[in-house]
């Protein structure tokens, strides 16, 4: 029998293959593909007019994120950066012309319907710099010590096994790499019990770690010099949060 993982899994997978199909039946649509996200907490508006109006108006429309984890991460160019749950592909995009045509872009994401839309997108931008992989937050298909950079935007909190996905984010890591993530984070008062009663596992809010559980996660694996800075509410006691941690200059990861 599946267990809930496995059902919530599924539940978060149909609603975001929903998004992508809605984004790709209104790109033929006589005014455009529409956002399928309206809360102003969330999706496109998070990002800055000139960087949307740089890319493909399908992959703004399916922005669902709650942040713009590229404007901290302080990309550079020639490093290889890795999307965690990369949806419709802003994020990739948006990293592609940062890390230049001697850097790459991985885009990692479950959803069928979603990587069909980010290679669409990334063919409409004309990126070659960029490569999207079906797989899980929690296996991450990429071989150790790889990635200079691991973003994420509001995807981490949807993930039933958290310290997996830390783990596999510290394992691609090169030494020395890090992370800019965009995600919800509850105060530390908060009760999972009142977190679901904020919004539901889904709508990226009952599923959100406390500030003090996301930063012992990351230190559980190996992190160092963890920032977490919430930059705006989005439920009572609910914070949008960019949260930056490093992996050690000598740190090696211990299984590929």
């Amino acid at each position: 029998m599946p267990d809930q993982s496995t059902d919530l899994r599924e539940t978060i997978r149909e609603r975001y293959a929903a998004a992508a199909v809605t984004v790709t039946e209104g790109s033929t649509a006589c005014c455009g593909p529409q956002p399928v996200e309206v809360d102003g907490n969330f999706g496109s508006t998070l990002y800055a007019a000139d960087e949307r109006d740089a890319l493909p108006a399908e992959a703004v429309a399916a922005s669902l994120g709650c942040g713009n984890p590229t404007a901290v991460a302080e990309l550079r160019e020639g490093e290889r950066v890795l999307d965690l749950g990369s949806g419709g592909g802003i994020d990739v995009l948006l990293s592609a012309r940062r890390v230049g045509p001697t850097g790459k872009a991985y885009g990692l994401d479950m959803t069928d319907e979603m990587l069909q839309l980010a290679l669409t997108n990334a063919e409409k931008a004309g990126a070659a710099n960029v490569e999207f992989l079906k797989g899980t937050i929690e296996a991450i298909p990429l071989p150790a010590d790889t990635i200079d950079v691991v973003i994420s935007n509001c995807v981490i909190n949807l993930s039933t096994d958290k310290p997996a996905v830390f783990a596999e984010t510290f394992r691609v890591l090169k030494p020395g790499g890090r992370i800019g993530v965009s995600d919800i984070v509850a105060e530390d008062t908060l009760t999972s019990g009142q977190r679901a009663e904020r919004g539901d596992y889904v709508g990226c809010i009952a599923g959100a770690l406390s500030f003090a559980e996301y930063r012992a996660g990351l230190e559980a694996v190996g992190f160092t010099h963890i920032e977490i800075a919430p930059t705006h509410a989005v439920a009572d006691g609910m914070h949008s949060a960019i949260i930056r941690a490093d992996k050690p200059a000598g740190a090696r990861s211990r299984r590929n």
